[in-house]
């Protein structure tokens, strides 16, 4: 395993844990829960198999991110910004 760029932190205190995967304007949002991030990545937690593209948006409170996954395991997904 390679050594990661940036840590990661556990969002927490008064930190929202809920975000939203826009693959598309026009298509409704995916919710999903944030597990970690960093300022190159996050793990997020889609709550069941679903299928998004491999490059979308992810908007946690105000910031929208581009990402591109990076791995999947379940229902888990690791994207890099």
């Amino acid at each position: 395993m390679h050594p990661r760029r940036h840590a990661r932190v556990k969002p927490s205190g008064l930190v929202s844990r809920q975000a939203k995967i826009i693959t598309d304007p026009r298509a409704p949002v995916i919710p999903c829960t944030l597990i970690d991030y960093s300022p190159g990545g996050a793990c997020v937690d889609l709550g069941g198999q679903v299928n998004i593209p491999d490059r979308f948006e992810l908007l946690h409170v105000n910031t929208k991110k581009r990402c591109r996954i990076a791995w999947k395991r379940g229902s888990r997904v690791g994207v890099v910004f």
